[in-house]
């Protein structure tokens, strides 16, 4: 009888075990963009790796933070992509933990910029971007980045608003090729505020710019690298500007949330995210750039994406800090200066 009994436990742990591998469950917190290619190559393929289902919860970075804060005593959500400067907004909110990079198999195939952006250990880069300048190389010579208030060019160019993503990057290396970057960017904003009659536009969205480009009305114009494939199909002579001071641009990054359940397996699919596979795939999708640097693009992909050693090394990204602490400044600036 009491082997009886000590099999049907035994059977019952077992069900009890298997129900609980099927109920792992990992929560992930995303931008919205490209979901059913996201789906296709991370998140299918991983679910059939861990056994596991993953919860996927989509939108803009100030939703999705202001969700992790309002469940800061009972997380919901166990990993997320953020911006860099969201990163460290969020650690300063004692909303993630420090990420264990020696559970990533793939941290050190990862370009030295990605490693850990904000210096605090709490990120790792998965995707970034450069900004540079896009122009009419049959009707101008960029050289460096106040290049773009010449006399003769200001009256053809379109400048990126203070509120854009392009706005305070381009500000950034305008302020570095004038000889004046301070945190607070007066000097890039003033030089832009005494032009600002003769600047075509102050750009809100980057599509804006294709047709402006198409229509002659701009010859440059500060962009990020992944609006750049549509100017390349204009048949126009339109070129990548590498400016002197070299170029800007921005980073995504994953974190883990502080008081996750499930921290070891939100690791394994960061890992499995920053594989030179996925990327690779992610890449030739021109979704994102690959931060692995063991990824080999095709051609026509890396010419849409911010791709390459030499690139990465380049990228002169705004600390995050400086971002936090100067951005409500940046705009109060701007409006007395530019008037938007």
């Amino acid at each position: 009888m009491k082997k009886v009994i000590f099999a049907s436990g035994a059977v019952l742990m077992l069900a009890t075990g298997a129900a609980q591998a099927q109920e792992k469950t990992l929560t992930i917190s995303v931008y919205a963009l490209a979901q059913d290619e996201y789906k296709q190559i991370i998140y299918d393929p991983f679910e059939k790796i861990c056994g596991c289902k993953l919860v996927v919860e989509t939108g803009n970075s100030v939703e999705r933070i202001a969700k992790m804060e309002a469940n800061k005593a009972n997380p919901v959500v166990d990993m997320a992509v953020v911006s860099m400067a969201d990163a460290l907004a969020a650690s300063r909110a004692g909303l993630i933990d420090k990420v264990d990079t020696f559970k990533l198999s793939n941290f050190e195939k990862l370009y030295d910029i990605a490693k850990d952006p904000n210096k605090d250990g709490m990120s790792v880069g998965y995707t970034f971007y450069a900004t540079s300048i896009a122009y009419r190389s049959d009707k101008m010579k960029i050289e460096s980045w106040a290049d773009l208030l010449k006399p003769e060019y200001a009256s053809h160019i379109a400048w990126p608003n203070v509120t854009t993503n392009q706005g305070p990057p381009a500000l950034y290396m305008l302020g570095q090729a004038l000889g004046k970057d301070t945190p607070d960017l007066k000097a890039a904003i003033a030089a832009v505020g005494e032009k600002k009659d003769e600047i075509v536009t102050f750009y809100e969205k980057s599509s804006q710019l294709v047709q402006l480009m198409q229509q002659e009305e701009i010859w440059a114009a500060p962009i990020g690298r992944f609006t750049w494939a549509p100017f390349t199909k204009l048949g126009m002579p339109i070129a990548w500007a590498t400016p002197k001071e070299g170029q800007t641009g921005g980073m995504n990054v994953m974190v883990v949330t502080k008081g996750s359940k499930n921290r070891d397996l939100a690791l394994q699919f960061m890992d499995f995210w920053l594989s030179a596979d996925i990327q690779t795939k992610i890449g030739e999708k021109v979704i994102d750039s690959p931060a692995n640097k063991e990824v080999k693009l095709s051609e026509a992909a890396a010419n849409n994406l911010t791709y390459g050693e030499e690139t990465a090394k380049s990228l002169k990204l705004i600390p995050s800090a400086v971002a936090l602490d100067n951005r409500a400044g940046w705009v109060k600036t701007w409006n007395e200066a530019v008037g938007q």
